[in-house]
């Protein structure tokens, strides 16, 4: 079985149009710096309404990546 080690960051992907786009747009930023994203998990979805009452959809996605190097022995 291969060692895989990985680390988590917590990001937020906000959207005009929906929670599916609000998470791409999460992984999407993520993967501008960040090599080897294998998973992601959806933590809080949450948002905010307009004074015309278009919602802003709000969600904080928990990103998975591996951890680069030699396993450890």
């Amino acid at each position: 079985m291969p060692d895989k080690t990985y680390k988590i960051v917590e990001v937020v992907g906000v959207s005009d149009d929906s929670v599916q786009q609000a998470v791409r747009n999460a992984i999407t930023k993520a993967s501008q710096t960040i090599r080897n994203i294998d998973w992601f998990e959806v933590g809080h979805i949450r948002g905010s309404v307009n004074k015309a009452g278009a919602p802003t959809f709000q969600v904080e996605v928990r990103i998975g990546f591996r951890l680069e190097g030699n396993a450890v022995v």
